[in-house]
């Protein structure tokens, strides 16, 4: 079909019936509170869903249309496009979205109008291009290593895509670095196609924080929403073992994000979280068409001497955002009032439609 044109996206925008939008999603992720979020703005909504996994959505009833496929890439077929469009649907994209449907066919085949910026989702996808928004806004991040045979120290290995933590490990040695990505292998966790790909950083001890913002592009202004850690597995119950038995056993522990909780950081921190935000969106406006829209999350460590370094970015709603899902301290800060990323969304969208500035938000 050949790469989705933002002429033709505003073509459908336009014929939509602007008094009766429908916001969608996928059935996974953070679909919970982007619905439950649009239903307090007075919006309709609408969940695409594998078949057999629609019961939350049933049951906390936050969709008032179901579409049922057999996969979650379904979304992409052109008669669940036709559906969407038919209910005059503005779709959020989140991880599972964009890791289900494929950035491929996000960006040639999906006619459908999407919240937020589809062109960054690549940046975000691929370690250089993420890498290169950081270092073009001049963000504290992680050294990176060219290669394993440079490994001097321990690093963080990790690869392309919304993983989750998946195949994710530290190694301190080229011989470790190889014995690890052969047991990965082992589990069916990469391919050989991955360890190309493999994006290796000095690991930065710290405590960490994942930072959740939203840049209005109607208000140009970022806004901090709120903050959660994860639960890892199998990191966290490796660690709560004594440290002889860890010695005892042969387990390499994995990073898979199981689970998240809220958290907030010292209060002399935040000029830091704010700037490298607002650098961040400068340098996506700089290297990004249409830049950096809606909501964002910078994964950092914070380290003992009160540096903030940020080693990733998810360029759409991030999982942790299900930890605020009545709100954070922070968005109550600014919006005085309970608000969610879902509601913060959709609030961007009902203002666009007041101003008649859509084009500024949907791509």
């Amino acid at each position: 079909m050949g790469e989705v044109k933002l002429e033709d996206i505003f073509e459908i925008l336009d014929n939509y019936d602007k008094d009766n939008i429908t916001i969608a999603t996928l059935g996974s992720h953070t679909s919970l509170h982007i619905l439950q979020g649009a239903k307090e703005e007075g919006f309709r909504t609408a969940i695409v869903c594998e078949k057999g996994r629609e019961v939350p959505y049933q049951r906390f009833d936050v969709a008032d249309e179901y579409i049922i496929v057999d996969k979650f890439k379904d979304i992409v077929n052109e008669d669940v496009q036709q559906k969407l469009r038919d209910m005059n649907a503005i779709v959020i994209p989140h991880g599972s979205f964009v890791a289900y449907a494929g950035l491929d066919n996000v960006e040639d085949k999906f006619n459908v109008p999407m919240f937020g910026n589809r062109d960054i989702l690549r940046w975000e996808a691929e370690r250089d291009k993420e890498r290169a928004l950081l270092v073009e806004g001049e963000v504290r991040i992680p050294y990176k290593y060219d290669d394993p045979s440079e490994i001097d120290r321990p690093v963080m290995v990790k690869f392309p895509g919304a993983r989750g933590g998946r195949g994710y490990f530290v190694a301190s040695s080229p011989e470790e670095f190889n014995k690890k990505i052969d047991a990965m292998k082992a589990r069916g966790w990469l391919e050989d196609s991955d360890v190309a790909n493999a994006h290796i950083e000095e690991y930065v001890s710290g405590c960490n924080y994942c930072i959740h913002y939203f840049y209005s592009a109607l208000e140009d202004e970022v806004e901090l929403l709120g903050m959660d850690t994860r639960y890892e597995s199998s990191i966290d119950g490796f660690v709560r073992m004594p440290a002889k038995d860890q010695l005892d056993i042969d387990l390499s522990p994995s990073y898979v994000v199981t689970g998240n909780h809220p958290a907030v950081i010292r209060e002399s921190l935040l000029p830091q979280v704010f700037e490298m935000a607002d650098k961040l969106v400068e340098s996506a406006k700089k290297l990004v068409a249409h830049g950096l829209n809606g909501p964002f999350c910078m994964q950092t460590l914070v380290n003992d001497n009160l540096e903030v370094i940020c080693f990733e970015i998810s360029a759409r709603t991030d999982g942790g955002t299900n930890t605020f899902m009545g709100g954070s301290p922070y968005s109550y800060l600014t919006h005085g009032k309970p608000m969610s990323m879902g509601r913060r969304i959709a609030l961007e969208i009902k203002n666009a439609i007041k101003k008649e500035e859509l084009e500024k938000i949907i791509t």
